[in-house]
Parts: C-alpha cells; sequence; structure tokens
C-alpha cells in the first residue's frame, strides 16, 4: 500500500492528465467527436485488454477466497444504495426528469474509467484484479437497472446488449483464464500488457475532455439545487462508510480498501448518456458528474486516509 504522501503525488498525476485532457479540448486540439473516438478506445480496445492481462495470475484457494469477499462487498453496497437512492428520490420535489437523473447519479459511480485508475496507483496490477472482480455484479446492474430507471418498463431492456459488451465479455473471459491451469503466451500477454496500461492515461484525459464540454453558464444556477448536493455527499461518503461494517466482520484490508474506495466514486458519465437517450435532464445529469468529479479530489483522498487511520 501507498504511504500518503505517495498516495497524493500518484492522485495529482491524475489530475494533471485529466487537466491536459480538458486544456487539448478547449483548445481544440481534440475535436467535438474526441470524446466518442477515447470512449470506445478504452472501452473496445485498452479497458478489455487490462483486464485480461491483470487476470492472468496463478489460481488459488485464496483467490476464490478475495473474489467471494468482493463480490458479497459488492452486492452489498449496491442494494444499500438503490434502496436509499430510492428513497431519496420519492422524497424529492423534483420534476420526472430529473428524478430520473438523481437516482441514478446517486447509485452509479465511475467505476470503468477513474476508478481502474485509483485502483492501480493503491496496489498496481493487483489493484485491478480486486476491481474487476467488485465490478462483475457493478456492470450488469448499471446495463440493466441503470436503463429501467429512466424507461421503467422492463421491455426496453436489451438482454444480449448487457452481457454482450466488451466490459463483461473480457471480464468473463478474464475469470476463465483465471481458473484454468493456463496463462497467455507471451506473445498474448505483453501486448495485453502495453494496450492495457493505456487505459489509465486515455481515462483521465477522457474525463478532462468531458468536463471541458459542460456549459459553464448554466452551472451556478444548478449549483444552487440542493438535490445536486445531496446526491454527491450520498455517493461520494455516506455510501462508501457504510462498507466500514466490514471491518467488524475481519474482511482483509486491502479488499476493503479497494471496496470502499471504488464505492465513493464520483458518478458516471454513463447517467448523462441514458439521460439524452431516454428523456432525462442531461444538464441537470453532466452538472451532478461535474460536481462529484471536481469533490472527489477531496473526498478520494479523504476516504483514504480515514482508512489508514481506522487500521
Amino acid at each position: 500500500m501507498n504511504s500518503g504522501g505517495s498516495f497524493i503525488q500518484e492522485m495529482l498525476v491524475l489530475y494533471l492528465i485529466a487537466l491536459l485532457g480538458f486544456i487539448v479540448r478547449k483548445r481544440g486540439i481534440l475535436n467535438e467527436h474526441a470524446d466518442e473516438v477515447l470512449t470506445q478506445l478504452v472501452l473496445y480496445i485498452t479497458l478489455p485488454s487490462l483486464i485480461l492481462f491483470s487476470l492472468d495470475i496463478p489460481f488459488s484457494i485464496h483467490v476464490i477466497h478475495e473474489l467471494l469477499w468482493l463480490i458479497f462487498m459488492s452486492i452489498y453496497i449496491l442494494v444499500i444504495s438503490i434502496l436509499l437512492a430510492a428513497k431519496m428520490r420519492k422524497s424529492s420535489t423534483l420534476p420526472e426528469h430529473q428524478k430520473k437523473v438523481y437516482e441514478g447519479l446517486t447509485i452509479f459511480g465511475n467505476q470503468g474509467f477513474i476508478g481502474y485508475a485509483v485502483s492501480f496507483i493503491l496496489l498496481k496490477e493487483q489493484g485491478i484484479v480486486y476491481l474487476t472482480m467488485f465490478n462483475i455484479c457493478y456492470l450488469i446492474l448499471i446495463w440493466s437497472y441503470g436503463i429501467h430507471i429512466f424507461t421503467k418498463t422492463k421491455d426496453k431492456i436489451n438482454w444480449r446488449k448487457i452481457f454482450w459488451n466488451p466490459g463483461i465479455i473480457a471480464t468473463f473471459t478474464g475469470l476463465i483464464v483465471l481458473f484454468l491451469p493456463y496463462s497467455w503466451p507471451q506473445f498474448i500477454s505483453k501486448p495485453l500488457e502495453s494496450i492495457g496500461k493505456m487505459t489509465i492515461p486515455l481515462s483521465m484525459m477522457m474525463i478532462g475532455s468531458l468536463l471541458a464540454k459542460v456549459n459553464y453558464k448554466e452551472v451556478p444556477l444548478l449549483l444552487k439545487n440542493v438535490y445536486l448536493w445531496k446526491s454527491a455527499m450520498t455517493k461520494l461518503i455516506f455510501i462508501p462508510l457504510c462498507l466500514l461494517l466490514f471491518i467488524t466482520l475481519k474482511a482483509p484490508f486491502s479488499l476493503l480498501m479497494i471496496a470502499i474506495i471504488i464505492s465513493g466514486m464520483p458518478s458516471a458519465p454513463t447517467i448523462s448518456f441514458y439521460a439524452q437517450k431516454y428523456g432525462g435532464d442531461t444538464i441537470f445529469a453532466s452538472t451532478g458528474v461535474l460536481l462529484t468529479t471536481l469533490l472527489c479530489l477531496l473526498t478520494i483522498p479523504l476516504l483514504y486516509f480515514l482508512l489508514s487511520i481506522l487500521y
């Protein structure tokens, strides 16, 4: 595990890469198609490569033990998030097209982009292994319940799309390799490693580029909306702290650290995509993502230091 100073230094590197993405998008070096290209590149090429490379580790009973811990913690925190977000949506006075977004922002975090970058900082390749295991239930949920929040009709859920996307395919392929007594041959493993490690800088550049697209003239008005702040504080602080229960259950520290830090990721940009596609308030969604992404500069180190003190 990194020391506090080392962790902050590594996080600053991530923020600087995101700042670079913001600047080059504002200056027009990256054009209006850049976000789509970066997203496709990460989702379809670099992230699956990173998952496949990271899961190529020797199988043992210890690995099964870690997998069960991570899946158990993932289900626990997702259930809490869903119940809490549903209650917050019901008690809010927002218009319906914002209620959908409010619920989605509270449940779903940016576990596929910033999550992988932070996990790599914390535990290098081992962090990617743990996050991949922790994300199995999340990936299925965001492609199913995430859409259901906006449509409220099950017949619109494309189950084939849920299980036939690169993140799910790479995860389950990697798990198969993990449980088999074989490893990738060197001529496959090396390219997977080289391509996979592009995920971290590309992801952060994409975050910066996405932030550059926000219409900042409308942000100050929306930032006065108390519900955006409620969602942000719930997503970034309250939900991850619910996992502290696992300290009493003697969960291994490295696993609990990944679970808590990743559960405190900023709201997922996917919610903005869903809002645009299914009739939600896209400006409200983009502002929610922007707010949590900026606040996480403080809350992620805060969660890290809190865990360090408790352990």
